[in-house]
Formats: C-alpha cells, structure tokens, sequence
C-alpha cells in the first residue's frame, strides 16, 4: 500500500517536470547581402506551366515546347519536369522526369532536356515505340517549372517531389498549354 501511494505522489510529479515554459527566443536570422532581414523559409518565385502531348511516329515521339512568352528564363534557371502519373480522389499525383518503365526485357523512357526558349519532351528506350499502347503515348500530360537558381541553392532537387516544390515556391498561377 505505502508503494502504491508512493506511486501516485511521484508520477504526478515526475510528468511536472517534464513541464516548463518555451524558454528564451533564439537568435534572429541572417540578414541579406543588402543588410535587409532575411526572410524566414524558402520562397521562391517560380513559374509553372502545363502541356498535353502525344507521342507518334509523325513527330519522332519528341515535342519542342516554347516556354510561355509572360515566363522569363535566364541562363541560371533550373527547369523541372514532372508527368502526371494518375488521380487518386481527385489529386493529382506528379512525378519528376526522368521516368523509366520497364517492359520485361524492354526499357521505355520520358526524357527531357531544355534551352531558355523551350523544353523538349522525348521517348526513348529499347522498347519498338511504334508498338507502345495508346496509354503510353497519348494525351500526356507534363509539368513544367522553372525556377531561379539563385533561390534553390540549398534546395534538394533530386528528392523534390511537386508538392514539396509548389508548397515552397511563391505560386502564380499555373498556365496551361493547348
């Protein structure tokens, strides 16, 4: 009985001490180049935009797309490709190009690479394109941004997922193409 009571004295009193004020603000953050506070975060100023392609035997299973006249590209800028993969419940689900799919002993690949006027999207692989199901080629939808490389620096872009860059960049509104 003495041990019980015990017990219930000092388990209260243990979680008691667990408990404490915030303590003391910590240091505030750098400031800039300009001697201007720095922002807290990440916040980038990108532009976003989207294209639906198809893919044949007509365009070489390649589309140059021109970056939006209102989006300006300088040398610097770091574009992503992300292709739209499926909708679950109404949310889209993105992932970043490259993509490989593998076809038994058959690889096919969504590839890009860009210039400051355009982004070109391609299949590649060991995969006869000409024989690929419609679902593969048709009506695909990718993903388009561009961002300042100068505000990406410390950024992680190989593990960047599209929903951990729109939530870090400074949206505009997402322009669509065709």
């Amino acid at each position: 009985m003495k041990k019980l009571l015990i017990a219930f004295v000092a388990f209260p009193l243990f979680f008691a001490s667990c408990i404490s004020d915030s303590g003391p603000p910590g240091p505030p953050g750098q400031d800039g180049e300009d001697g201007i506070d720095g922002e807290d975060g990440i916040n980038i100023l990108g532009q976003i935009f989207e294209v639906t392609i198809n893919f044949n035997s007509n365009n070489e299973y390649s589309e140059v797309v021109d970056i939006p006249s209102q989006i300006e590209v300088f040398d610097t800028d770091i574009i992503m490709v992300y292709i739209l993969i499926d909708v679950i419940d109404g949310t889209d689900v993105w992932e970043p190009l490259p993509q490989t799919l593998f076809f038994g002993d058959h690889i096919l690949l969504y590839g890009f690479n860009f210039t400051v006027v355009d982004v070109e999207l391609f299949l590649d692989g060991t995969i006869n394109l000409d024989d690929l199901n419609s679902d593969f080629t048709d009506g695909i939808v990718f993903r388009i941004a561009v961002l300042p490389a100068d505000a990406v620096a410390n950024i992680d872009l190989d593990t960047l997922s599209m929903e951990d860059l729109m939530g870090s960049m400074d949206k505009q509104e997402i322009i669509k193409l065709n």
